[in-house]
C-alpha cells in the first residue's frame, strides 16, 4: 500500500537555540549585531577593491567575490532566525526552507572552491612569479570564478533533488537554526541511505579535492619561501598570503568542529552553537583578518579617507 499522510504539512520548526528558550533578546541583539559587522565589513572589502585600481589584480578579485559569498552566506540564514527570535514563530514554510537550503549549501560550496582558487593564486605568486601575469590573467580568473559558481550549483541542486523524493510524516522539528540538510534528512519517515551515499560521496569530494589542492600549494609555498636567502625576502613573500592561510584554517576548521560535534556529542544543542560559529562567525571575521593583516586594503582605506577628507 501507498503510504499516506507523508508529505501533508506545511510547515517546518527550527528550534534554534532551544535550551536557553528565555533568551531571545539577547540573542536576537548578538546575532543581529554580527549579522551587520559582516555585512558592513564584506561591503567594506568590496568597496574597496572596486573603486581602488591599485587592487585591480587577480587576488583582490577573487578577494572581492569572497566578500560577496560570505555576506550571501549569512543573508541565507540570520534574517530568519531574527524574525524568530523577534515574533516567537518559528515555522519555517516546507519550500521556504529547501530554498534556504539550497543556497546554503550553493554558497558555502562557492566559498570552498574560492579559498581553493586563492590558494593556487599565491601558489603561482611566490612560485612561479615570473610567469604570474600569463598563469593568472583576468580571462582565467573569471574562469575560476564561473568554475566554483558552476560546481557549487550543480552539488546544491543535485542534493536539493534528492531531497524533494523524501517523504516526512509527524515530525518537523529540525533542531538548528536554519534548515541544514543533515537535519532536514533525519526528518524523513522514508528510506535514506541513498541520500546519505550521494551526500557523503559528493561532500567527500568537492572537499577533499580542494582541501588537498590548498594544502599541496601552501607546501610548495613553504619550500619557495625557505628558498629565500633574505629574511626581509621571506617575511615579504609569507605575508602576501598570511591572511589567506588564516581564512582558510578558520574555515576548515569550524567545519570539521561542526562534524566532530555532531559525531562525539548527543546534544543538538552544542552541534547548532558550532554550526554557528562556521555559518555566521567566521564570515563576520574573514573582512577583519583581511583588512588588520593586509597592508594593501590598509592602504586602500588611507587613500580613501584623505581623498574624502581633503575634498571636504
Amino acid at each position: 500500500m501507498v503510504q499516506e499522510n507523508q508529505t501533508q504539512f506545511t510547515d517546518f520548526i527550527l528550534l534554534l537555540f532551544s535550551e536557553e528558550p528565555n533568551q531571545e533578546g539577547i540573542l536576537f541583539g548578538l546575532f543581529l549585531s554580527m549579522y551587520l559587522v559582516t555585512v558592513v565589513g564584506n561591503l567594506l572589502i568590496m568597496f574597496v577593491v572596486g573603486s581602488d585600481s591599485h587592487l585591480h589584480t587577480p587576488m583582490y578579485f577573487l578577494l572581492f567575490n569572497l566578500s560577496f559569498v560570505d555576506t550571501c552566506v549569512v543573508t541565507t540564514t540570520v534574517p530568519k532566525m531574527l524574525v524568530s527570535f523577534r515574533t516567537l514563530n518559528k515555522a519555517i514554510p516546507y519550500a521556504d526552507c529547501l530554498t534556504q537550503m539550497f543556497f546554503f549549501i550553493l554558497f558555502a560550496g562557492i566559498d570552498n572552491f574560492l579559498l581553493t582558487s586563492m590558494a593556487y593564486d599565491r601558489f603561482v605568486a611566490i612560485c612561479h612569479p615570473l610567469r604570474y601575469a600569463v598563469m593568472m590573467s583576468f580571462w582565467f580568473c573569471g574562469f575560476l570564478v564561473i568554475l566554483s559558481w558552476s560546481l557549487a550549483f550543480l552539488n546544491s541542486f543535485l542534493l536539493s533533488v534528492m531531497v524533494t523524493r523524501l517523504s516526512f510524516c509527524t515530525n518537523q522539528q529540525i533542531h538548528h537554526f536554519f534548515c541544514d540538510l543533515p537535519e532536514i534528512m533525519k526528518l524523513s519517515c522514508s528510506d535514506t541511505i541513498i541520500n546519505y551515499i550521494v551526500l557523503y560521496f559528493v561532500s567527500g569530494l568537492l572537499g577533499f579535492i580542494p582541501l588537498v589542492a590548498i594544502l599541496y600549494s601552501y607546501i610548495q609555498i613553504v619550500s619557495s619561501i625557505i628558498k629565500i636567502p633574505s629574511t626581509q625576502g621571506k617575511y615579504k613573500a609569507f605575508s602576501t598570503c598570511g591572511s589567506h592561510l588564516c581564512v582558510v584554517s578558520l574555515f576548515y576548521g569550524t567545519i570539521f568542529g561542526v562534524y566532530l560535534t555532531s559525531s562525539f556529542t548527543n546534544t543538538s544543542w552544542k552541534s547548532t552553537v558550532v554550526s554557528a560559529l562556521y555559518a555566521v562567525v567566521t564570515p563576520m571575521l574573514n573582512p577583519f583578518i583581511y583588512t588588520l593583516r593586509n597592508k594593501d586594503i590598509k592602504g586602500s582605506l588611507n587613500r580613501l579617507m584623505s581623498r574624502k577628507t581633503s575634498s571636504q
